[in-house]
């Protein structure tokens, strides 16, 4: 039987930047919508698939691009809150609102419902310098990392540097607005580094970690809520089976598995931060030394969160809304051996990794239940506005592959 939600309080979903095929937002309306939760959302036009959800009271259409200035985006929020016109719980779907709302919580309070944390907090865990700190002073593993701050110490770094290295943004909010890599990128070798680095300017905003070897990891997940004495309320773990990019994307498909060890860490870890609220962990299991090593630490809902019910109907977003309205959040077992598939990214994801020969020893042989990101009887129609938003861009990708395998193909 699913939790008894207090109907009276609506939930918004916030979002800031232009990515309007976001599943994770569509589950957060149907997981509270059908509990009978009014829901709103902020949306970036009205096709999007999360407007056409049948759960979804009223999307508020508001184009951003996550860059704005935080008090225009706290004007903004305010604005709608006037419209809803009754306390609201947030759920945000990204690092960038995320630490506006911990950063302006004195201004949100009235009109909307969220967990309080130090206000500083989500940014330093957004960040991927701040999050390697976090790690280093409480014990916690993660990957060998340097943060260069010029050129010449991109250099000096690649001298001593075992290559492949993993390239990565150092702070979250510089991906949309002035990247130095496009998402995680693995480097090979020590010219392709510094041919990178020609182009990050005096002061690279990048981190340069330690590759872990696919064929020698797992990669885990552990979403949490924690409640207000930095304890969870809910907690599940999980493997992820292939992402999109591979290795090192979205996750295209994942499946619940107990994990007691990693429960433990994760616990551990958001207790000593003094972390509250809904989070969203990677890590990833280096068979070569046996530890966990902590990625990263999205603290905000994750787009897959939807793997993770418990027997007792609770997923991160129903208990972040019992808890914020003075709710019981039931206990109860995860269901293990479920699988999440995101319908749109997995085919090519499994394509890809079925070439590569990478396998996941975790993943159940047998999925107990599928939950499928996109397709629901019961709202079928952000699968549906999914798939033709999807159709142009997904049509001129095939059109280049076709291009480039009769350019390939002309000697032959």
């Amino acid at each position: 039987m699913p939790p008894d939600a207090d109907r009276g309080v609506p939930g918004l979903i916030v979002k800031f930047g232009d990515y309007p095929l976001h599943h994770g937002g569509v589950g957060a309306i149907r997981s509270l919508g059908r509990l009978g939760v009014p829901m709103y959302a902020v949306t970036e036009d009205t096709w999007t698939p999360a407007a056409a959800s049948r759960y979804l009271t009223r999307a508020f259409v508001w184009p951003t691009t996550g860059a704005e200035d935080p008090g225009r985006l706290v004007e903004g929020l305010l604005r709608i809150g006037r419209r809803i016109g009754r306390p609201a719980v947030l759920v945000p779907t990204d690092e960038e609102a995320a630490v506006l709302i911990a950063e302006h919580q004195e201004e949100l309070a009235g009109p909307f419902l969220f967990p309080r944390v130090d206000p500083a907090l989500p940014r330093r865990l957004a960040s991927k310098r701040g999050l390697h700190e976090l790690c280093a002073a409480h014990g916690v593993p993660s990957p060998e990392a340097a943060f260069p701050e010029s050129y010449e110490q991109v250099v000096a770094f690649a001298e001593q540097a075992r290559f492949p290295v993993m390239a990565k943004n150092r702070e979250a909010f510089v991906r949309r607005s002035r990247p130095a890599v496009h998402g995680t990128t693995r480097v090979a070798t020590r010219a392709r580094l510094l041919a990178l680095a020609r182009e990050w300017g005096d002061r690279p905003g990048v981190i340069l970690q330690e590759y872990l070897p696919r064929e020698q990891a797992e990669d885990w997940i552990v979403h949490a809520h924690i409640g207000a004495d930095h304890t969870p309320r809910a907690l599940f773990t999980g493997v992820k089976v292939r992402s999109w990019p591979p290795h090192a994307g979205m996750t295209a498909s994942a499946y619940v598995v107990d994990n007691p060890e990693l429960a433990d860490l994760a616990a551990r870890f958001v207790k000593q931060i003094g972390f509250t609220g809904i989070a969203d962990l990677d890590l990833r299991f280096d068979r070569r030394d046996g530890r966990y090593k902590m990625l990263d630490f999205n603290p905000r809902m994750g787009a897959q969160f939807r793997l993770f019910e418990s027997e007792a109907g609770v997923d991160v977003v129903r208990a972040l809304h019992l808890d914020l309205t003075g709710r019981p959040v039931p206990a109860g077992e995860q269901r293990a051996g479920h699988r999440y598939v995101v319908e749109n990214i997995d085919l090519p994801a499994l394509l890809a990794y079925r070439r590569s020969g990478y396998t996941t020893p975790h993943a159940p042989a047998r999925a107990t239940g599928t939950e499928p990101a996109w397709f629901a009887a019961d709202d079928p129609m952000p699968f549906l506005t999914m798939l033709a938003r999807s159709a142009r861009p997904g049509a001129k990708h095939l059109y280049e592959l076709w291009r480039a395998g009769r350019g390939s193909g002309g000697g032959g």
